[in-house]
């Protein structure tokens, strides 16, 4: 991310971004996985356990970049560690697309059709994401021989 005039935020600046986003991440997992759990959202469904290893690994992948991230993040790293976090976000996405663990019950809103359109969104989201760290990935590889 740039700023108005091209320059990076300052190093304090993204290293609180990445604490935060680390201590995101591993509070999602532990109340996917401890407390409260999964099974305690209402219109999850059983078959929410064919996802949850993709969630998982995207929120893991996203933990352990952040880690290291606040050690160094040249912009070649934030664009390769962010490729690969999108690369298994976009897997969970499909994953949750065919096994679609949701059951809204009746209801006057069709919240099936809203989690669709959004996981639709998701993957256009990502498959832009990743084509744009790519560039950004290729472009600074070029500009540092």
């Amino acid at each position: 991310m740039l700023d108005q005039k091209g320059r990076r935020p300052s190093v304090a600046t993204r290293r609180t971004g990445y604490v935060f986003a680390t201590v995101f991440n591993a509070a999602v997992l532990y109340a996917i996985h401890s407390w409260p759990g999964w099974q305690q959202v209402p219109f999850l469904t059983s078959e929410t356990k064919q996802v949850l290893s993709w969630v998982s690994a995207s929120l893991i992948a996203g933990l352990g970049a952040n880690v290291v991230y606040v050690l160094a993040d040249p912009p070649w790293l934030k664009s390769l560690g962010d490729l690969v976090i999108t690369g298994i976000g976009l897997v969970a996405i499909i994953r949750i697309w065919q096994v679609f663990p949701f059951d809204f019950g009746e209801t006057s809103f069709d919240w099936a059709l809203l989690v669709r359109i959004l996981l639709g969104i998701g993957f256009f989201g990502s498959i832009a994401a990743m084509i744009v760290q790519s560039v950004v990935l290729v472009a600074d590889g070029s500009r540092r021989r």
